[in-house]
């Protein structure tokens, strides 16, 4: 019989080991020719989280807690390298360093704040910290709205001027979903005054409506891409990683909707 412990590391891992590996392959093709110790470092993570994917992926459901806790301990030591690596390199840009290099400083930022939520989630799991789910709701949405409203903002500065709907388009996003997580801030903030049923439900029906519209445009931009019908300089793998973090909220809505609900989730999706 499988154990939730294991099957929540494992399904941690395999998600974020892939995007923690697409971050250096992005962070690479940003640098300069000359960065090459930086793209030395970069090809390392790429390669390291390639491996811990793929491992992954070979251990079952009905592997031994305790192998388990040992690999998220050393997945846990990968995912704090790399956060120091994203933030070495914000630092480098921000001190005008890297003239000429081509990764927006918020990117950077962005992928750091991924890694960081990787390496705290394998460290409660492996403590058994893990948040009430009332706590894990706001501060869920607070990470994640974060992450779209950046996502937008992406999409509009890297598509080309000319396509002048769908920048238009990425820019209502933006300022949705910054609307959004001021709102999920302030719902914080009323804590825990503010963690009740109905006000929690609401919460999470209206973000779903938003994530679900973000996420389908998306998935338009990647197929668009993919299809080379739309002018950008955006990678195709990029407008594939984020269609698939969108994706992945969606399913943490989704159980929280069920948690709320009462309805029993399976094992399987325990998230929280």
């Amino acid at each position: 019989m499988s154990d939730p412990f294991v099957v929540r590391s494992l399904d941690e891992i395999r998600f974020w080991s892939r995007i923690m590996k697409e971050h250096s392959l992005f962070l690479r093709l940003g640098f300069r020719c000359e960065d090459t110790q930086l793209i030395n470092e970069a090809n390392q993570f790429q390669a390291q989280f390639d491996d811990i994917e793929r491992r992954a992926h070979a251990f079952s459901v009905e592997t031994d807690p305790q192998t388990i806790r040992e690999f998220n301990k050393e997945v846990y030591s990968a995912a704090a390298h790399i956060w120091a690596f994203k933030r070495k390199v914000l630092g480098l840009i921000l001190q005008c360093k890297l003239p000429g290099q081509n990764n927006f400083p918020l990117l950077v930022d962005h992928i750091s704040r991924e890694a960081n939520y990787f390496r705290n989630r394998l460290d409660e799991l492996n403590s058994g910290r893990l948040e009430p789910v009332h706590d894990a709701i706001i501060d869920e949405n607070v990470f994640f709205l974060k992450i779209m409203a950046d996502h937008a903002k992406f999409i509009g500065h890297l598509l080309d001027p000319s396509e002048r709907k769908l920048v238009e388009q990425a820019r209502e996003f933006s300022q949705e979903f910054d609307t959004l997580l001021y709102q999920a801030l302030d719902l914080s903030s009323m804590r825990p005054q503010s963690q009740t049923i109905p006000l929690l439900s609401q919460f999470v029906d209206e973000n779903r409506v938003s994530v679900t519209s973000l996420r389908d445009f998306k998935k338009t931009a990647r197929d668009l891409i993919a299809e080379c019908r739309i002018k950008s300089i955006i990678h195709p793998l990029l407008a594939d990683h984020v269609f698939r973090e969108a994706e992945r909220f969606l399913f943490i809505l989704d159980m929280f909707e069920k948690s709320l609900s009462g309805v029993k989730v399976n094992k399987k999706e325990i998230l929280f």
